[in-house]
């Protein structure tokens, strides 16, 4: 049985994939004209923070808003996470890009969207800590997110010295269309996951009815 370290730093690495800072690398090195290095570490300070926010503020109450309120379960939260994850990723692998086109705009514009939402807490990233909150409770899901974003805001102020480096070795395409192999491989697991958990409850709504 694992004991609460490996389950924060083995599902910090997993919200960390989930994030995905390869696309940040791409989306920072890419703005024109490129970014100051006091702009690159404001730009990506706002957007963790931001981002990481978001999550904490979702995996304490996202599980009643979607269930209560919206009536969602969250088999279908994974369901959908997983689709759409999955397009992210097969476009990386696809193409060789997360992005399509240069980004420009005010530091707080380009923070917040689309680098803290959708990029930081995106579709496959709530789904995740909505269900990692279910299984372990609040306060792992906070450790584990938060050393995932922390990790991630590592990588987003080295972005320009990243993407030189790529640029010289010619690894961007290689690293990137990997990176999006791992993405579409999480996607496809948690589409599975959500699909079994769907199934789960079929079943067992038919079982109670031959019962009765």
């Amino acid at each position: 049985m694992q004991n609460t370290f490996e389950i924060i730093f083995s599902n910090s690495f997993y919200f960390l994939a989930l994030i995905n800072p390869a696309s940040k690398v791409f989306l920072l090195s890419s703005i024109q004209p490129p970014l100051t290095r006091q702009k690159l570490w404001s730009i990506s300070m706002h957007a963790s923070l931001t981002g990481l926010g978001i999550l904490l503020i979702l995996s304490a109450i996202g599980k009643f808003l979607f269930t209560v309120v919206f009536r969602v379960e969250l088999y279908s939260i994974q369901i959908v996470g997983g689709i759409v994850l999955f397009t992210v990723g097969f476009q990386a692998i696809r193409k060789g890009v997360f992005f399509s086109r240069h980004l420009s705009g005010s530091d707080t514009d380009i923070s917040i969207v689309p680098l803290a939402a959708p990029l930081i807490a995106g579709p496959g990233t709530i789904t995740a800590v909505l269900s990692f909150a279910t299984h372990h409770g609040v306060w792992l899901t906070w450790l584990a997110i938060t050393l995932a974003v922390a990790g991630n805001f590592g990588i987003m102020i080295l972005s320009q010295t990243i993407s030189r480096f790529m640029d010289r070795y010619h690894a961007a395409g290689p690293l990137i269309r990997i990176a999006g192999l791992i993405v579409a491989a999480v996607a496809v697991q948690m589409f599975l996951t959500g699909l079994g958990q769907w199934f789960t409850t079929i079943l067992d709504g038919y079982s109670l009815q031959i019962t009765k």
